[in-house]
């Protein structure tokens, strides 16, 4: 029971995560001429689930759960969401949303949050989102099924809420989009990540594989609003 409520906590909205400040792609794409309705959002989440998440985020988060805190493999980790994400806006905005995680959670005390946070201030981890996600959610005893389905939904919904704060969608509306793609996420989320050994986790490449051309360039454009709601 006890497991169950802290990953109830992980995942509320109201957890001082700082992913308030981010829609990551998602009023670059509000912007362009088409637009974003229902359909075009529910669209739009589920490719960035299946291209995005799926391939990178996720299995970043998986490899730095089963790092058990080594700072080392952490870095390696970090280092490959770095290189495999190509906007700048991207990687700026998980950097520092990992940072607000990783605040808030050595603030509340969380085991091993303070080491993270001086490891990030210092310079070994750059404190990406889903590595920071993966070694502090592990340091609540969370495991590695219940990380990734936490993970999983924030994503989602804060692409929807991100389409409600623009005005883009009602909240009934995003709640009907976060129903149809429940089944995609947790498709996703059963799949399995390599790299379950320790020592093949240490050895072989760290490979991150996302692909999403016109997100991206939305988000590249975005950045060079002259006004906006959101960092990315």
């Amino acid at each position: 029971m006890l497991q169950r409520l802290i990953a109830l906590q992980q995942a509320d909205s109201a957890f001082p995560s700082g992913s308030f400040a981010f829609s990551n792609g998602i009023e670059g794409l509000a912007a362009l001429p088409d637009g974003l309705g229902g359909a075009e959002l529910g669209h739009a989440v589920e490719v960035i689930l299946r291209h995005r998440w799926a391939g990178s985020d996720r299995v970043a988060l998986v490899l730095a759960h089963r790092a058990q805190g080594d700072l080392a493999r952490l870095a390696r980790i970090d280092a490959a969401v770095e290189a495999a994400c190509l906007p700048e806006p991207m990687r700026t905005g998980s950097r520092r949303n990992g940072g607000a995680l990783l605040a808030a959670h050595s603030r509340i005390g969380t085991p091993g949050a303070e080491g993270l946070r001086l490891a990030v201030r210092d310079g070994p981890l750059l404190g990406h989102l889903a590595v920071m996600q993966g070694a502090l959610w592990r340091s609540l005893g969370l495991d590695e099924t219940t990380v990734t389905e936490i993970a999983g939904y924030q994503c989602a919904a804060a692409l929807v809420t991100a389409a409600v704060r623009l005005g883009r969608v009602g909240a009934i509306e995003a709640q009907r989009i976060l129903c149809a793609l429940m089944p995609v996420l947790a498709e996703i989320a059963a799949r399995p990540v390599q790299g379950a050994e320790e020592d093949e986790t240490d050895n072989a490449d760290i490979m991150l594989v996302a692909f999403t051309p016109l997100i991206e360039i939305a988000t590249m454009r975005h950045a060079r609003a002259d006004l906006r709601l959101f960092a990315n």
